[in-house]
């Protein structure tokens, strides 16, 4: 059993550090209007069937505090709110910021900035100095969590 846990364990660290090795480029600039980034973060359009599986994915972290309509995602978080009817209260430039920042929002929130590299703390090792998500990844987060209404 405690073998198998290694393995789990090892197997997870080494997606982590791919991930962050590909997440390893510059950020993108954007602007900050009031409680939004009203622009994407890319020129590409963005893919809302992707963005779902990043929010269910393990390694993107939404899923471990966050719940909502995902049936087959066993163990949701209960932390933070659930996303179910999100695209009904945010607008995307509204999600973009929460996804890039959420300390703009409420300083002391647990959610990390998911695309920020600088005058953060309790990073881990794995994550200093780079972004956890993508540009392209925000905007196919952001694509998916508009389409979640009730």
């Amino acid at each position: 059993m405690a073998r198998a846990f290694l393995h789990i364990a090892a197997l997870i660290a080494a997606g982590l550090a791919l991930a962050c090795g590909a997440r390893a480029d510059e950020l993108v600039r954007y602007k900050i209007i009031g409680d939004t980034i009203p622009e994407p973060l890319t020129g590409s359009p963005a893919d809302p069937a992707r963005g779902r599986a990043l929010v269910v994915a393990r390694t993107t972290t939404c899923i471990l505090c966050h719940s909502g309509p995902f049936p087959e995602a066993r163990f949701q978080g209960d932390l933070a709110p659930d996303l179910t009817g999100t695209g009904n209260w945010w607008s995307a430039g509204q999600l973009r910021l929460r996804l890039v920042d959420a300390s703009r929002y409420n300083p002391q929130t647990i959610m990390p900035s998911y695309y920020r590299n600088d005058g953060l703390v309790r990073v881990g090792r794995n994550f200093a100095g780079k972004p956890i998500l993508s540009a392209a990844e925000i905007e196919d987060i952001v694509a998916f969590l508009v389409t979640l209404r009730n």
